[in-house]
């Protein structure tokens, strides 16, 4: 038996690395990335193996991880027609050698992101292997970051879409594209301008939105996440703050959840000393647990500054609605009770209490106790903060009973902050589908974390991963202004609709403790696509013969990849008709080039673009600048 079917054995024994009959060659990858102790053990099983992968250094193994990986990336192990072709068209690295895992920079193509796998439409579709998730060298990405053009750009208000006239300093922006594109196209105009970022990213659970193929894998989830937290942290001000929402558990046995990834990732952007505290968000009432993993009912919310001797909090009191009034300020009403249940029991909480305008006697009610001594009670009756309503004793409280000195009363723990079926609810009561989105966040728990930060109605509040709009939609209600970014299709359909309902003046959420009677605008735009375009059309193409059409639209453009030889993908065009779909749609997908998925405002001048003077116009006034060089 040679060395590659042995190889080949070996993993394949192992359920683990293989799906459908094929070996996952970028699980294999990934395990090796991790210095996975399950894949190690595994190779040294194998004499001959563990003699080719692992290095003897006075009595100690150590695994060569580099030549493993450029063995299992070889065209060689487990070929194929589409890393055949791949190789003839021209599509390896200058020197044939795998690119640095140290060095590169992943523009990443999962279903959050970007687009779905080919013929994938739905969230919950589980695929095997990274299939459009592409890794760029870093000469690779000279043009890549470069701020973009945007089209479709509408204002949005109360009466409808509307051509825009200008871009005004304190207008919203609701942008659709790729976030990472979006966000460095954002430096120009909000570099240090931000005062507070709230993102929901993709938990990479493997039972999240990010199930787009097989599991987007650990090193690359936080290479995405750390390309675009190192360009959020640009846009905000000194004093400003950062919180990311992000699962507590993982969904299988053996895997961990990405929080305390993501807090060491943090604390190499942000800098540890930054790290303010981690919340903990109530999500649902009951665990769903399994027979191997205890379920959870919180998510974690982490929290950063920018600079944290810069950053003042408002940790003393909640910002709390009150529904009453008098001479004496603003309160509200709350009973005075507590269940009267262990250690807690205390008989002397249940004394009688006289209303002395009725001579009514009262009691707390059965399996209850009254929070509070019968001399602080007859103490606040004589200072009129107690009311008796309907049978029920109420006590009176204003701002200086919530706040006691100096202590800190708000809590790291948000149980009292809505939950996963509040925000569905929220979602139903405007009119969506209950499952239009998966995991959407009600609007207090954004308002609770606005409050702590903002102070400025004229702060800018961004969440580059918009999802249902929450964000924007409480800022919104709160009157500041705000950025959102979305790549994926419903922001036309649930987000933007969402928002059009908030100008409107919905009354969910927070509308009435905030007194939200509707109004404003919002400015609506898109990255200008390019070959983005060309993605969709091979995503869309339902056969061979509809990508053969793309490809001779293709051929002679300029924005094929620099690398290929459209002579030789043609000399070779009877292995290409011989792939099965989804490898036709991955090789043109790796055929385009992309530095042009969006077009550059550097080229905005550029007459094969056939931009109109307005839009030329409108970008200008965005970018803050009457010519781009």
């Amino acid at each position: 038996m040679n060395f590659f079917a042995e190889l080949k054995n070996l993993f394949a024994a192992d359920g683990k690395y293989v799906a459908e009959g094929k070996l996952l060659k970028n699980t294999l990858i990934e395990m090796a990335l991790k210095l996975d102790k399950d894949l190690i053990k595994l190779l040294l099983t194998s004499e001959k193996i563990k003699n080719y992968f692992f290095v003897e250094i006075e009595g100690v193994l150590v695994f060569d991880k580099d030549k493993f990986i450029k063995f299992i990336d070889s065209k060689e192990f487990l070929p194929d027609s589409y890393t055949a072709f791949k190789n003839k068209i021209g599509l390896t690295t200058d020197d044939g050698k795998y690119i640095s895992r140290s060095r590169e920079v992943v523009l990443a193509w999962p279903f959050k992101d970007c687009v779905l796998a080919g013929g994938q439409k739905e969230a919950d579709e589980k695929r095997q292997e990274i299939f459009y998730n592409e890794i760029l060298a870093p000469d690779e990405i000279d043009r890549l970051l470069e701020p973009k053009v945007f089209s479709n750009i509408k204002r949005i208000d109360k009466d409808g879409e509307h051509e825009v006239a200008e871009i005004k300093p304190n207008d919203n922006f609701i942008i659709k594209g790729n976030n990472l594109l979006v966000l460095h196209s954002l430096k120009k105009r909000f570099a240090n301008k931000v005062k507070l970022i709230y993102i929901d990213p993709p938990y990479n659970t493997g039972n999240d939105d990010f199930k787009y193929n097989d599991s987007f894998t650990h090193s690359t989830w936080l290479t995405f996440m750390k390309n675009r937290l190192e360009t959020a942290r640009e846009l905000l001000k000194d004093d400003g703050v950062i919180f990311i929402q992000i699962s507590n558990s993982p969904s299988t046995l053996n895997e961990s959840p990405e929080l305390g990834y993501l807090l060491v990732l943090m604390d190499e952007i942000f800098g540890r000393k930054n790290y303010i505290t981690t919340l903990v968000w109530k999500k649902k009432g009951n665990p769903g647990n399994t027979e191997s993993l205890i379920g959870t009912i919180t998510e974690s919310i982490i929290m950063y500054a920018k600079d944290i001797d810069k950053v003042e909090l408002n940790l003393l009191e909640y910002k709390r609605v009150y529904r009453y009034k008098d001479e004496k300020g603003e309160f509200n009403l709350e009973q005075p009770v507590k269940t009267d249940e262990g250690s807690y029991k205390r008989d002397t909480m249940k004394y009688s209490v006289v209303d002395p305008a009725t001579g009514r006697v009262y009691f707390p009610p059965q399996g209850k106790r009254w929070t509070i001594g019968a001399a602080t009670m007859r103490k606040l009756i004589q200072e009129g903060k107690i009311e008796f309503i309907d049978g029920k004793v109420y006590q009176k409280k204003y701002r200086e009973d919530y706040v006691r000195g100096d202590a800190k009363l708000y809590s790291n723990l948000l149980d009292r902050h809505g939950s996963l079926k509040t925000a569905k609810d929220e979602l139903v009561a405007l009119g969506f589908d209950r499952e239009c989105f998966d995991s959407p966040k009600p609007e207090i728990l954004i308002k609770s974390l606005l409050d702590i930060v903002i102070n400025d109605e004229n702060e800018i509040v961004l969440d580059f991963f918009l999802g249902s709009g929450t964000t924007c939609a409480v800022a919104h209600k709160m009157g500041l202004q705000y950025i959102g970014v979305e790549q994926m299709e419903y922001i036309n359909s649930l987000t933007v609709e969402r928002m059009k309902k908030v100008i409107r003046g919905e009354a969910g959420g927070i509308s009435s403790a905030v007194g939200w009677q509707g109004g404003g605008d919002f400015v609506y735009m898109e990255l200008m696509k390019l070959n983005e375009l060309y993605v969709e059309k091979i995503m869309d193409a339902a056969d061979a013969e509809e990508l053969l059409k793309i490809w001779e639209e293709l051929k002679d453009s300029v924005f094929i990849n620099y690398k290929v030889d459209p002579r030789l993908f043609e000399a070779n065009l009877d292995e290409f008709k011989a792939m099965d779909l989804d490898s036709q749609r991955k090789i043109l997908v790796e055929v385009l080039e992309k530095n042009e998925l969006y077009v550059s405002m550097s080229e905005i001048e550029d007459s094969i673009y056939q931009i109109d003077d307005r839009v030329k116009k409108l970008c200008y006034s965005f970018y803050q600048t009457e010519s781009y060089e």
